[in-house]
């Protein structure tokens, strides 16, 4: 199951995507790791989509990442006495911690943390953005405001506080529960809602303790302000453009989303680009131009995944919503423009050894054209170095560990194999040639550059570069 593209796809499961054969048609058509929403996903359910996804990993012997996303807290309205109510421009509407159904004038907000952080001249943004209100008086009862942009507004409509720094974790008790649940079962990544600081990554880092990989998702304006913060402590970060554009203005979203891109590959952290990429193909076969242009983008910005969400989860046709994104991925990146792109957005190495190594094996595998790059990894670390630098030949990752492997399906391409841990250079050596035979990167005759840290199996000593020439058996030898 070689993959033609550099690009990842991460796929929702979903209502119309949770059987072993609908989960196999996607990985089939494209898909490198699957999404689980904890938004939507009882805990049997999600444990039942877990052993799906190791089954078909177990079929195809290719490791096969998974990431549960938590759902964050949810700020919500309290009810209407008549369900809902229309909000006219230029009104006073109050928020109160009173629990009695609301009218056209007030209505109750169970959140006395936004009461407590709010202040004049914040604004409130209800029912994604759709209604818009500014705060003129605050205090820890309530909050009276002035309706700037009105709209019909019903029972337990969304909040969302783009002016206010809540005090609050990006972890709920549900989270708390679906992220122990999670781990229990074996997922590989953990994608956190609504972070607004690092320390939320690192409240949960502390619960995880190594168990997954934290990526996360950027989408309040409070994160963008603290951002080289929160990338240093994730793991991986998520463009996370839904609730990003509701709480900013829609034009600094695709802005926004080449800056985190940029900021995240010069961390050497893969990031994902997600949100409405094929939205109209929930309920068509065939998505708009403009939507194959955004893919596009995000392919040409060097991104390391781009996902699927109701596409994938909840549309009628998942499949054709894979290999569409599968198809874009592999015209942009024939195309003869996309390496002076891609060689054009390049940070400089950082001065570690690791990166010194993997700057200088990319130059030599490009120098020589070589045919593949190949990575002895135990932690998955070399091959995440190796793929900052986005070189021109695939990169072949060797991990023996299927946990390094399978986080490693989000990362730029890399091409992973799990196998046993080589005895010695020579088996390294010899294997790695025998490995990029197997899986059609190299023929016998063609030379191979190998990066791995020695002393072998102990993670984080990248420090060895190695050119080999391919055997008429796939065996290679210095």
């Amino acid at each position: 199951m070689r993959r033609l593209r550099r690009i990842k796809i991460l796929a929702t499961l979903g209502p119309a995507s949770s059987d072993l054969a609908m989960i196999r048609r996607l990985f089939e058509a494209g898909a490198d790791l699957f999404r689980i929403n904890m938004s939507h996903t009882p805990h049997d359910k999600m444990r039942e989509l877990v052993a799906t996804i190791r089954n078909v990993e177990s079929s195809y012997g290719r490791p096969i990442g998974i990431l549960v996303d938590l759902q964050g807290p949810k700020l919500r309205l309290g009810a209407f006495t008549d369900g809902a109510v229309q909000l006219q421009n230029g009104q006073t509407f109050t928020l109160d911690s009173d629990k009695a159904p609301g009218d056209a004038t007030r209505v109750h907000l169970p959140h006395p943390e936004i009461l407590a952080a709010l202040r004049p001249g914040h604004a409130l943004l209800l029912d994604d953005g759709k209604v818009r209100l500014i705060a003129e008086e605050t205090s820890k009862e309530h909050a009276v405001t002035r309706v700037v942009v009105g709209g019909k507004m019903s029972d337990r409509k969304g909040v969302s506080l783009p002016d206010t720094d809540l005090p609050v974790s990006a972890m709920t008790p549900k989270d708390r529960a679906d992220l122990e649940a999670a781990l229990v079962t074996g997922v590989d990544w953990i994608a956190l809602s609504f972070v607004q600081r690092a320390d939320d990554v690192l409240e949960a880092k502390k619960m995880i303790r190594g168990r997954a990989a934290v990526m996360a998702k950027i989408e309040k304006p409070q994160a963008i302000d603290r951002l080289a913060d929160i990338i240093e402590a994730s793991d991986a970060l998520m463009v996370a453009r839904g609730d990003l554009g509701v709480e900013l203005p829609l034009e600094r979203v695709p802005s926004l989303q080449k800056q985190m891109t940029r900021m995240a590959r010069r961390a050497g952290k893969p990031v994902v680009i997600a949100t409405q990429m094929l939205e109209s193909m929930i309920q068509s076969p065939v998505p708009t131009r403009a939507e194959v242009s955004d893919v596009a983008t995000a392919v040409y910005e060097g991104a390391d995944a781009i996902m699927l969400s109701a596409e994938s989860a909840a549309g009628k046709f998942p499949v054709e919503a894979v290999s569409t994104m599968n198809r874009i991925g592999e015209e942009v990146e024939r195309d003869p423009t996309y390496r002076s792109v891609i060689m054009a957005q390049r940070p400089a190495p950082e001065s570690t050894a690791g990166d010194a190594i993997a700057d200088a094996a990319r130059q030599i595998a490009e120098t020589l054209d070589l045919p593949a790059l190949i990575c002895w990894t135990s932690s998955g670390s070399t091959a995440v170095r190796v793929a900052r630098e986005r070189p021109k030949p695939p990169i072949v990752a060797i991990t023996p560990n299927i946990s390094a492997g399978r986080r490693l399906a989000v990362v730029w391409g890399v091409h992973c194999v799990v196998a046993e841990d080589a005895r010695d250079q020579d088996d390294m050596v010899g294997r790695a040639g025998q490995i990029a035979f197997r899986d059609g990167f190299v023929r016998a005759g063609q030379r191979v550059i190998i990066v791995a840290g020695v002393p072998l199996g102990i993670p984080g000593t990248t420090n060895m570069v190695r050119i080999a020439s391919v055997g008429p058996e796939g065996d290679a030898h210095i």
